[in-house]
């Protein structure tokens, strides 16, 4: 290795260590960090980046819904209870402007569905929408892992969205 007038030769051997101990201490923190199941974003006073240890913390529920004719027992959090952990305006803040508001949950995959805010705020129709984590008792099948998305009230479960990662709050009025 030839000597530049940037970087000394005993230069260059201190500024390689320090880069491999600064990629050491980022993969000791990346490792320490708990991986981002789900992503809260948008129009919400808080977004939030939910952990399997955050989403175990928030209150539970169970939502049952019919697979290939058999009744599934899908266990999770409230998709309300999580956005009003991030802010998401609901009750009297939903009124007026906030009426024009909607959830877009996606898919790892790209599949995205919405569903009107008021959908799911208790004050108006109240749809028990469930961010589910465990299925008949156990895991997520493994093409539903991280969450999925259950949507007991529809007819049909197209807004069902497996492999759920973010949920965007958008407000088209402000």
């Amino acid at each position: 290795m030839e000597d530049t007038p940037l970087i000394p030769r005993r230069g260059a051997r201190f500024l390689a260590a320090s880069l491999c101990l600064f990629g050491l201490f980022g993969c000791l923190a990346a490792a320490q960090s708990p991986e981002v199941l789900l992503r809260v974003q948008g129009d919400v006073k808080t977004p939030l980046a939910l952990s399997a240890e955050d989403f175990a913390a928030m209150p539970r529920h169970t939502a049952v819904q019919q697979s290939n004719g058999k009744d599934v027992t899908y266990e999770g959090v409230l998709l309300y209870d999580i956005l009003k952990k991030a802010g998401a305006p609901f009750g009297q803040a939903l009124m007026g402007k906030g009426m024009a508001s909607y959830i877009l949950a996606a898919g790892s995959d790209g599949y995205q569905v919405v569903f009107a805010i008021p959908e799911i705020d208790p004050e108006f129709v109240g749809a028990a929408v469930l961010v589910a984590d465990k299925r008949d008792g156990g895991p997520l099948n493994a093409n539903q892992k991280p969450l999925q998305l259950i949507a007991p009230q529809d007819k049909r479960h197209a807004r069902s969205v497996h492999s759920l990662i973010t949920i965007d709050v958008v407000m088209l009025r402000k």
